[in-house]
């Protein structure tokens, strides 16, 4: 399966959404200046993020379904 260049592409879609998670909790956790400023924007490229990597796991299983 990782020999799929569209796994690749999906595996790298939801480790992106992870990080900007992550990245946007941790604003939130600490909060401050970075959150005040930040905070909206990176829940916003989150949900970006998240809908781009469904989209992608969602044409990998269609392109990949088993027809037989």
């Amino acid at each position: 399966m990782f020999e799929d260049p569209l796994f690749i592409v999906v595996l790298l879609a939801v480790l992106a959404v992870m990080v900007v998670l992550m990245i946007g909790l941790g604003g939130f956790a600490g909060g401050g200046a970075f959150n005040k400023k930040n905070g909206n924007k990176m829940m916003r490229y989150r949900i970006i993020a998240q809908a781009i990597a469904v989209l992608l796991i969602v044409g990998f299983v269609y392109l990949r379904k088993d027809t037989g």
